[in-house]
């Protein structure tokens, strides 16, 4: 294709093996490289494109066409919202727009399946960088238009560590849990395609019995799951079920609890699964760490070590490095897989590495003796509640321990916590307990439900509209 791309052209002993794996139906890498550089070919090298997309084999095939030709996806999933949509379109002016159409439009450029791509008429008054192949949404940027710019190299440096740290083969076949416009989910395309594997992709979610028999009928061999996902699973009595084709499942997209990571690694030794935590951000690309299966039940609760070709570090308050165990500082990380940096609008998408290979994650941490890294919380998820500074990671998972779908927020002297379907028990006095503060500063809000994004974590933009 004249540019280095992880999707490179196919191999001879692989165009015709099983790319994708959709209701039954199975679509060779040469069939969906053909799918793929049709709708591609109407996109030159630097072209944005807003492709709103889902877990079907249109989205996949359109993600793979356009990267291949050198224009730049922004990924959107199918279910934003319409004004977020005019937001982005309006910031970065993409050049066309790939997305799902209810009927066949006039001035469409091409078709496939549903999905139509269309023409913006969009003034193109920026420049975008040559080494630029991706811009992707963070789960914090929920309603703006701030972006992560993600580079080929990038790109090209996570799939192929992630590739060698899970010992991914072309024989390995990947369900679809997680949406293609989520970093997570993202990364498991790419490696999978880039190592000559297999996705089952299907929108099915793990809570409705036909992803089960999906799973079961087209052999899948993996699946990851946000910490979420593993609540949902120990409901489903995951350990019970009959799976004689999955190898191992991962886990990312925030910090899994001590319990139920030691429950999990439990669960899946019984089944002969292998059970991978990692942790990663979007401006990491994808991943940053992870926990060999070996080390699940003994490190429960850590997120592991750097993956290949990464190294992490910890600052202190001072800026000063901390050698120590034990002691938590800012977790900060290099590699060649951390972003460009951000783009606010178009006028930003020319800009080159902002970042120089180095991020600082914004996640407090510690290492163990064994140079095992712990998450503690968010640097900036903390109260200062008359003088003391409360952990808010700390009091949810307090509350979740106890049976309460939660989500903790507020301002100094004034502790928040949403609660969904209204509290079991006198969240207050449960709080007073644990950690001294006085009940008055405990303030419910209960909530039909807490909103979360791709990844599982809490929307607070959205719970502060229910009144706090």
């Amino acid at each position: 294709m004249g540019l280095d791309s992880i999707f490179r052209d196919i191999r001879r002993d692989t165009a015709n093996k099983t790319a994708l794996v959709s209701e039954g139906n199975e679509i060779t890498f040469a069939e969906l490289y053909k799918m793929a550089d049709l709708i591609a070919s109407f996109a030159s090298q630097g072209d944005v494109v807003l492709l709103i997309c889902a877990n079907d084999v249109e989205s996949i095939a359109a993600y793979v066409g356009f990267t291949r030709r050198g224009a730049v996806p922004i990924l959107a999933g199918r279910s934003t919202n319409e004004l977020f949509l005019d937001g982005l379109k309006e910031a970065y002016r993409p050049a066309f727009v790939f997305r799902k159409t209810d009927e066949k439009l006039d001035g469409a450029l091409c078709e496939l399946g549903p999905y139509s791509l269309l023409p913006t008429g969009f003034e193109i008054d920026y420049a975008v960088n040559p080494n630029l192949a991706l811009l992707l949404s963070t789960s914090g940027s929920t309603g703006s238009p701030k972006l992560v710019r993600l580079s080929r190299g990038n790109l090209i440096s996570n799939t192929e560590s992630i590739i060698e740290y899970l010992g991914i083969t072309p024989e390995d076949r990947a369900i679809t849990t997680l949406p293609m416009s989520y970093t997570y989910g993202l990364s498991i395309i790419n490696t999978h395609l880039y190592a000559g594997a297999s996705i089952v992709v299907t929108d099915r979610t793990l809570m409705d019995r036909e992803f089960w028999s999906t799973l079961k009928n087209s052999r899948a061999t993996t699946f990851g799951g946000v910490p979420y996902t593993y609540e949902m699973l120990k409901k489903l009595r995951f350990g019970r079920m009959d799976l004689p084709s999955l190898r191992c499942v991962t886990q990312a997209g925030g910090r899994l609890s001590p319990e139920l990571a030691a429950e999990f690694a439990d669960i899946c030794e019984g089944m002969g699964i292998g059970f991978i935590v990692m942790y990663g951000q979007t401006e990491a690309t994808a991943r940053m760490s992870w926990l060999a299966p070996e080390y699940a039940r003994a490190k429960a609760g850590s997120v592991g070590v750097a993956i290949p070709g990464g190294s992490f570090f910890l600052h202190g308050v001072g800026g000063e490095e901390i050698t120590e165990p034990r002691l938590v500082g800012e977790l900060v990380y290099r590699g060649e897989n951390v972003s460009m940096g951000y783009a606010e609008n178009r006028f930003d998408l020319c800009l080159g590495d902002e970042l120089g290979g180095v991020l600082e994650t914004g996640d407090l941490a510690y290492f163990d003796e064994d140079g095992f890294y712990y998450i503690a919380g968010r640097k900036k998820r903390f109260l200062k509640m008359f003088g003391n500074r409360v952990n808010l990671d700390e009091i949810d998972a307090m509350l979740r321990r106890e049976g309460c779908d939660c989500a903790s927020s507020g301002a100094d002297d004034n502790l928040i916590v949403y609660v969904a379907g209204g509290p079991p028990f006198d969240v207050p006095a449960f709080i007073s307990g644990r950690t001294g503060l006085h009940p008055s500063c405990v303030k419910v809000v209960e909530v039909e439900r807490i909103p979360r994004s791709e990844s599982g974590k809490a929307l607070f933009g959205e719970l502060g509209e229910h009144g706090a």
